[in-house]
């Protein structure tokens, strides 16, 4: 379960950096574009928003891959779990379907991290 766990903080590490990289670094305008939801947002909630994701990918992996304040990577699963939930809130108010379903998705990851590193797989 360990590598499981491992391969799934990997993955959700990659697309949440990624995802928090863009919208942190690229001003509202270019990002309404690929992401139409930013509309509904100030360019600084945005932009906090992408620094939570980018802060969740590197507490997803730093703490237990060092083994310093391990207690941070389900915390990190956590918060990114409570930001797929508000993620998912703005996409049904929106009513984009295919939206709440990709943040189900990562929810569910992001929850079995937590759980797994909370619980029976902790370090």
């Amino acid at each position: 379960m360990h590598i499981v766990l491992w391969i799934v903080q990997a993955v959700l590490a990659v697309m949440f950096g990624m995802a928090g990289l863009m919208k942190s670094t690229q001003p509202k305008d270019k990002l309404q574009a690929k992401l139409p939801w930013v509309e509904d947002f100030s360019a600084g909630t945005v932009r906090f928003i992408g620094i939570a994701e980018l802060a969740g990918a590197l507490g997803l992996i730093l703490p237990a891959a060092t083994g310093i304040a391990p207690v941070l990577t389900p915390l990190a699963a956590t918060g990114l779990a409570v930001v797929m939930i508000l993620a998912a809130l703005t996409h049904a108010r929106r009513k984009e379907p295919a939206a709440i379903a990709f943040n189900a998705v990562l929810l569910v990851l992001a929850a079995l991290v937590a759980w797994g590193r909370f619980g029976p797989f902790s370090f």
